[in-house]
């Protein structure tokens, strides 16, 4: 008896279009679980930059007010050993006094360094005794027995290293301060900034030191 060898193989079930369209929709759902997953991963990252540079932007400006601190520490030492001068002008004196309680009064914002009138308030009195201090080194240049003394002479190289200090803390914000403003302008990160409140960072009104043109003097020839 002969036995029909494809009677002993399993018969294959016929691929029906109902089980092809569940294979391709399991394709899809899988291909848009990938990509779903990348833009998750991309909205992360976005937000995380943000957030490093906004940091950034207050680490920076915590440094800019460190530097305005160790000035205004200085002040009354300064103004103590001018003022032991006989006939020094009183008015200068007052100027530097009044900046520097402008400055003990003016509060500093929390957080990120944004515009607005506590900051602003902030930068016009740490400005205006910069420039009071300044007035008052130039007028001590008419008194040399103060400029002689090793007290004033030890005051003055502490307040001009200050000084010094305070404007390469400034260069070195408005570096991460643009970078930062930038960032969260920038397509598709400014749609996190606007979601999430990332303010924009001050980039500090300039000097008046800086807005002065200087004058060439090439001299009669």
């Amino acid at each position: 008896m002969t036995t029909d060898r494809h009677e002993h193989e399993p018969r294959r079930r016929p691929t029906t279009p109902e089980s092809g369209a569940i294979g391709k929709g399991c394709l899809v759902g899988l291909g848009l679980g990938l990509v779903l997953l990348v833009l998750v991963a991309m909205t992360i990252g976005q937000y995380n930059g943000l957030v490093e540079r906004q940091e950034g932007t207050r680490q920076y400006f915590a440094g800019i007010d460190s530097e305005y601190k160790r000035r205004f520490d200085l002040v009354p030492n300064l103004v103590a050993t001018v003022a032991g001068v006989a006939g020094f002008e009183k008015s200068t004196l007052t100027a530097v006094t009044e900046a520097r309680a402008s400055v003990g009064r003016a509060t500093l914002p929390a957080g990120l360094p944004t515009e607005g009138p506590e900051l602003q308030a902030y930068l016009s009195a740490q400005q205006s005794l910069g420039s009071a201090l300044a007035r008052l080194l130039v007028v001590t240049e008419n008194y040399p027995e103060l400029r002689a003394t090793g007290n004033f002479s030890d005051l003055q190289h502490q307040l001009e290293g200050t000084e010094n200090r305070i404007n390469v803390a400034r260069v070195d914000y408005l570096r991460v301060a643009k970078d930062y403003n930038a960032a969260i302008r920038k397509f598709p990160a400014n749609l996190l900034a606007g979601m999430f409140h990332f303010e924009r960072a001050t980039e500090l009104p300039t000097l008046a030191e800086e807005r002065v043109t200087p004058k060439v003097d090439f001299g009669d020839k």
